[in-house]
């Protein structure tokens, strides 16, 4: 079967019970019923006891649970929300329950990578897009849905649990789906905008984080607001470049999902990319930095694939490239501003 009537009383599926996910149905929940999925079933255990996790008060319209198949079955629409670590084999166990007949919104801002088994990432010289896959594409690899979308926008998760104005991006290639993304999220704080370029989304949404550890960086060495505008305005050209390399349209760039994403995780401190940052620039390592939180910062990954990937499109990203010496290599922020403030270019936009 490869639709059917979508059922206005089923409840929706969110696979994923951190702090994002939890927004999430937060947001799904004075809608319709949801099942918010969690792999610990302590966990479950205690959102259904306190009504809280991680910080959120959670609507009691949500109900968590341990059961994927149980989701799958209850659910036609499922909000996978999980690291990009963890998403295909996420997808392997949930494929096993779908149908055609689902629809799929993820809200994953990552690159799933795939190499030779004996190969790793460190020792890959570059990348190319066949190897690159984003969380829609991995959707699509691993299960027989066809109705996908991502979920991408300036979205910190503290400020959506407390209730403030925020907006977000429903892209997807089938109009319905963004329709019912519109229906199921949008409320009087929180607007819903739909795009049909859905790569271009989600790259716009992996490739930001690259530029909110830089600004973190900024701000944890005392550099004031000529600095940031700087950074930003070349971190989206950066962004853009590759981007087009990597399949997505330059518009994607522009809008919510990444002028509107860039400059919110550019400029606050409950993002966890602007934090490794800030707290690198205050001299801490990234082992240490790694070892002290249990939630996981997508930049760091991303600016580790998205070098290789410039390298192999022969795309200029000094930013990123500067990154990468600092996280992996014995390149001080100090030396990497030096290094920045050097870099000769001569044009300012040259991308429309």
């Amino acid at each position: 079967m490869t639709s059917r009537s979508l059922s206005e009383d089923k409840p929706i599926g969110v696979i994923g019970a951190g702090n994002f996910g939890s927004a999430v149905a937060n947001l799904l929940a004075p809608h319709r019923k949801v099942l918010l999925y969690a792999r610990d079933e302590n966990l479950v255990k205690r959102i259904a006891e306190h009504g809280e996790n991680r910080g959120h008060k959670m609507h009691p319209n949500i109900e968590p649970l341990n059961d994927m198949a149980y989701v799958a079955q209850e659910c036609d629409i499922i909000f996978p929300i999980v690291p990009s670590a963890h998403f295909r084999s996420m997808m392997k166990k949930l494929s096993v329950y779908l149908h055609p007949y689902h629809i799929l919104i993820h809200g994953t801002k990552g690159f799933d990578i795939q190499l030779p088994e004996k190969e790793s990432i460190q020792n890959t010289p570059t990348l190319s897009r066949s190897q690159v896959k984003t969380m829609s594409e991995v959707i699509m690899e691993e299960s027989v849905v066809v109705r996908v979308g991502c979920l991408a926008g300036p979205n910190l998760s503290k400020e959506l649990a407390a209730g403030q104005p925020a907006a977000t991006v429903i892209a997807s290639q089938f109009n319905e789906v963004i329709q019912i993304g519109k229906r199921l999220l949008r409320n009087d704080r929180f607007q819903v905008y739909g795009n049909n370029d859905l790569v271009g989304v989600e790259l716009a949404g992996v490739l930001k984080n690259i530029i909110a550890i830089a600004a973190g960086a900024l701000s944890g060495m005392g550099y004031g607001e000529n600095a940031k505008g700087l950074l930003v305005s070349r971190g989206m050209v950066e962004m853009v470049y590759l981007g087009r390399a990597l399949g997505g349209n330059t518009k994607a760039f522009l809008g919510v999902a990444g002028v509107g994403d860039l400059v919110t995780t550019c400029n606050s401190s409950l993002s966890r990319n602007f934090s490794v940052g800030y707290r690198l620039a205050q001299g801490e390592t990234l082992d240490q930095i790694l070892k002290s939180t249990d939630e996981i910062a997508e930049g760091i990954n991303t600016v580790l694939i998205a070098k290789k990937c410039a390298e192999y499109y022969k795309v200029r990203a000094p930013i990123t490239t500067t990154l990468y010496k600092v996280l992996f290599e014995d390149l001080t922020m100090k030396q990497a501003l030096q290094y920045l403030m050097r870099y000769p270019l001569n044009v300012d936009i040259d991308f429309l």
